[in-house]
């Protein structure tokens, strides 16, 4: 995204919902609806392409009658908002314990010999994002990639490479993992799948 599309001035808010808006509000109470920040950022995320500018931050802090500070100290918290722009594609690639020993830094290699990205880069065609994440919380099937809302597991160099060229040609991908396995299938010695009957 070209810098000057960054400036406030020169963004347009996104649509939202008013109906959506008011059925997340409706989940708390009304003397507390500073509750509704996390659910009501992350629509508003989903809503403006993936990535939460200064004036969506305001327009929260407004629709939840917070200051903008607090709603601000939200979303740079937590690393499920985005505060820059993101590519159509948001790669979160988990670098913690579990899948580093299964083999992340392959997937991250794969990442960079592909779209050639490093952490925090965006392809120039806008359509792919990386961000190193901490655990994704399905260390079981490590190592995981999300692509926006779907896993992607038990990937490996090669796996990482051919999803990727399937995402660039626009081919239907299934989530889960890429090996077949179902849902935390043991693995055999010799490395199968091992499902007992």
């Amino acid at each position: 995204m070209k810098k000057e599309q960054l400036k406030a001035e020169n963004y347009k808010l996104c649509n939202i919902d008013q109906v959506k808006v008011d059925e997340i509000l409706d989940k708390y109470p009304t003397t507390r609806k500073a509750s509704a920040v996390i659910p009501l950022l992350h629509y508003v995320q989903k809503k403006s392409n993936g990535w939460l500018p200064v004036p969506e931050i305001e327009r929260v802090a407004e629709i939840l009658d917070m200051p903008y500070m607090k709603v601000y100290e939200v979303a740079s918290f937590y690393t499920m908002f985005n505060l820059k722009p993101v590519g159509k594609k948001l790669l979160q690639l988990c670098h913690t314990t579990p899948c580093w020993l299964r083999g992340s830094d392959q997937i991250e290699k794969s990442i960079y010999d592909t779209l050639k990205i490093k952490d925090g880069e965006t392809t120039p065609d806008d359509m792919f994002t990386l961000m190193k994440v901490e655990c994704l919380g399905a260390c079981v099937n490590a190592p995981i990639l999300q692509i926006n809302d779907d896993y992607y597991e038990d990937l490996d160099y090669k796996s990482t490479k051919e999803l990727l060229n399937k995402i660039k040609t626009k081919k239907n991908i299934k989530p889960g993992s890429v090996i077949g396995r179902k849902s935390s299938e043991p693995y055999d010695k010799n490395g199968n799948v091992n499902v007992t009957k």
